[in-house]
Formats: C-alpha cells, sequence, structure tokens
C-alpha cells in the first residue's frame, strides 16, 4: 500500500469542518503540547516519541491501558495517541473510561490501529475518539492528524473562553440592569393618604423600562400627576426616565408655571430635544388637580389619555377619556402644548397608565383595545380588589404567567368627595 492510498483510505480530519466554519485557531506550537502515547509495542513508542519529539512536542510513553489511565489522570495531556490492543486494559475500554470521566472526556484520542480492525476503530468513532492513525505510520499523515486534532482542540478552548466571557459579561449586565431596576423602582413616590389617596403598581418587563410616575402637592391646593414613558428599553431609556421625573420634581426647568400643564411640556421638550438624548423621546401626560375649583387641568405629550370615572358614587361612575392632541416629547421643537379643564362631579376616580398596559396580545392572536381596557376600569372591582389589581391580574392570565413585553405602570387617584 502507497502513503497516497493510506490516505485516501483514512477518514476526514475531524478538525478540518470545524476550522472552515469558523474562525481559524492560532497556529500550533509544538512546545505548548504534551502528548501521551499509549502502546505496548516498544518499538512503535519509539519510532512515535522520536518522531513527535523531533516535531517539537512534549512526549510521554506508557505500554498498557492502565498505566495510560494512571498518568491521564497524574499530569495534563492535550493529545492521547491509543492502540487499540494493549495489555491490561484494551485502547476501547481506555476511551469509553475517558469519555465517561469529566475529567478526562475532552482530551483528543487518535486510536492506533492495523487495517483488519476498522470495525472496532469505527466504534471507537462513535466512542468519541477524534481519529485514526493505521499502521505502519506515514509520517506526512502522522503530522495531519495530530495538528488537526490539536487545532480542534485549541479552537474548542477558545469558543469556551468566549462563552465563558460573554457568561460572566452577561451576568454582570444581568446585575447591573437589576441594580438599575431597584434604583427606578426606589424613585417611585410614596401613596398619598389624606385628601387625595393614591394606589399604583409598577410591573417591569424583562427588560429595564422607560416608565415612570410621579405626583406632589405644588402647595395647599394644587396636585401634580405625571406618568411618562420613554421609547425602548435598557439603560438609557432608564436613565431619560429619571433624568425627566427628577427635573419635574425639582421644579427645574427655568421660567416654567408646574401649574400650567401645556408650558411644562413646552418646557420639557425644549430641554429633552432627541438628538441631545441618544434620539430617545418619551410621550408623557401630566395634570394639574385643584381643589379648591374641583378640577383637573392637563396636558398630553403623544401620550394615551388618562381615564376619570366620574358620578354620584363609584357605582354610577362613567369614564371620561382627559386627552389633548400634542407631539411626543423631544422630536421637535418650539410645539406647542395646550390645555384643556375637566370640571370634577360628586365622585371621582383618576387612572394614569403606560400603554404597557393595555397593548397586549391576546391568546387568540388578537389585540386588547384601547375601549376594552378602558370597559374592564369603569367596572366596579369585586371586594377587597381594585382596578390595577383586575387590569394586572388579566393581562398576567392572558401571557400565562410569564414576563411582561412592556413595563405595567398604572396610578389611581381618588379625590374627596365633593356634594
Amino acid at each position: 500500500m502507497t502513503e497516497a492510498d493510506s490516505i485516501a483510505e483514512a477518514p476526514p480530519e475531524s478538525g478540518a469542518s470545524s476550522t472552515a466554519a469558523g474562525r481559524a485557531p492560532t497556529p500550533i506550537a509544538p512546545g505548548d503540547f504534551c502528548i501521551l502515547v499509549a502502546d505496548d509495542d516498544g518499538m512503535n513508542r519509539e519510532i512515535l516519541a522520536e518522531r513527535l519529539g523531533h516535531e517539537g512536542y512534549q512526549v510521554e510513553t506508557v505500554c498498557d491501558g492502565r498505566e495510560a489511565l494512571a498518568q491521564l489522570r497524574e499530569k495534563k495531556f492535550d493529545l492521547v495517541l491509543l492502540d487499540l490492543v494493549m495489555p491490561e486494559i484494551e485502547g476501547d475500554k481506555v476511551l469509553r473510561t475517558m469519555k465517561g470521566d469529566p475529567d478526562l472526556r475532552e482530551i483528543p484520542v487518535i486510536m492506533i490501529s492495523g487495517l483488519e480492525e476498522l470495525d472496532t476503530v469505527a466504534r471507537c468513532i462513535e466512542l468519541g475518539a477524534d481519529d485514526y492513525l493505521p499502521k505502519p505510520y506515514k509520517p506526512v499523515l502522522l503530522r495531519a492528524r495530530i495538528t488537526a486534532c490539536l487545532e480542534k482542540k485549541q479552537l474548542h478552548e477558545q469558543e469556551q473562553e468566549t462563552y465563558q466571557a460573554l457568561k460572566e459579561s452577561q451576568a454582570h449586565l444581568a446585575a447591573e440592569l437589576a441594580e438599575a431596576a431597584d434604583y427606578v423602582i426606589s424613585l417611585l413616590p410614596d401613596p398619598l393618604d389624606g385628601e387625595v389617596t393614591t394606589e399604583w403598581k409598577f410591573i417591569p418587563s424583562t427588560q429595564l423600562g422607560g416608565d415612570s410616575f410621579g405626583y406632589h402637592w405644588l402647595d395647599d391646593d394644587n396636585l401634580a400627576m405625571y406618568l411618562l414613558d420613554v421609547c425602548g428599553h435598557g439603560v438609557g431609556a432608564a436613565l431619560l426616565s429619571i433624568s425627566a421625573i427628577n427635573v419635574m420634581r425639582a421644579h427645574s426647568l427655568p421660567d416654567t408655571d408646574f401649574k400650567n400643564p401645556g408650558n411644562v411640556l413646552e418646557a420639557l421638550n425644549e430641554t429633552f430635544q432627541m438628538e441631545r438624548h441618544n434620539n430617545m423621546y418619551f410621550t408623557i401626560w401630566y395634570g394639574v388637580y385643584n381643589k379648591k375649583d374641583h378640577t383637573i387641568t392637563h396636558s398630553c405629550g403623544g401620550h394615551p389619555p388618562a381615564v376619570l370615572l366620574t358620578g354620584e358614587d363609584r357605582a354610577s361612575a362613567e369614564p371620561v377619556e382627559l386627552k389633548v392632541p400634542g407631539l411626543v416629547i423631544g422630536t421637535m421643537p418650539d410645539m406647542p402644548y395646550r390645555n384643556a379643564t375637566q370640571e370634577l362631579g360628586k365622585y371621582n376616580e383618576l387612572f394614569l397608565f403606560s400603554d404597557g398596559v393595555y397593548e397586549v396580545d391576546l391568546p387568540d392572536g388578537g389585540t386588547w383595545e384601547f375601549k376594552d381596557f378602558v370597559k374592564l376600569v369603569a367596572k366596579p372591582p369585586p371586594e377587597g380588589k381594585n382596578e390595577i389589581d383586575v387590569v394586572a391580574d388579566q393581562v398576567t392570565e392572558w401571557v400565562g404567567g410569564g414576563a411582561f413585553e412592556d413595563d405595567f405602570s398604572m396610578v389611581k387617584f381618588v379625590f374627596p368627595r365633593r356634594d
């Protein structure tokens, strides 16, 4: 048999497809690799050790399967040349033991065999052997088999290092996002418990979102109420949301009358132009409740309308949408925002919310419509629950108890009764 015949009968080199399909491994430096030669034939061991040593590899030799396993457990090897027929423990059983041992299973194995043992070699390949070398050895084939196996091993190690680095990076990012989410939640206001009472629910989506809301007394008679939703998700959206909320809480918009919702939105629009904020914008509903006039003056920048339930009592209260046309905040400078004023009835509840509350995909493939959401809010809730709980329970049921696709933010205000 010629050398060409030997190569033609040999199976494809196992590392070739992986190297071609992915990135090329770092070129092999033989001195960095240690190879174990396990063969009961002393001449074969000597020939292999001499040739591999001449190539620059570190080489250890053993004469039986039991000693091979002992050496593998004692010292780190990068490749094993494993004779199929050996005393004590035969090569196929050594291979089976290696592949069942977590500490040894990743070491590449090249089986050494005569041509009459090809059926057994095939079973070894099925067990996890990387390749085989027919006897007698051909220098070119020996070099090719070893290089291919070591390149495959090196590429696998590089992939594992990259994967581990990615996992660590993802864990670090997840921890930072969780910390940021906790910070966003810490900024949400405490419930009011006085002339005006409030309740709210914030359920973050799988990603850090851009919802935020707040309310505070501007003076003894006027309560500011607002909810905003930044486009997109992630740290950038959360930072913009926090910045806008803090500006409103601190009244740090210059020359702005915070009792005038349209004036507030105009100032926000000039301050948060999207080209200065990573091309992000936000929607907002802002209103002011005046307890003397018993009115709500409000303005809107591309946000869903607030829903006011008003009537003689809760049972008879009807929904009124508080909406004013207005462009989202940050998309175009010098935009005017106008106000509208709503007189309150004897009994009044107000709901602010983001679109993540009602833009929900239904199990049947449809979408929950805004009018159906309003009907659910207007319906008196069962005893022991409020309207926000009813909506959240319904959305949770539709998503099958899984994570929400968008932040769920909903705030309820109950104003003092006026007879």
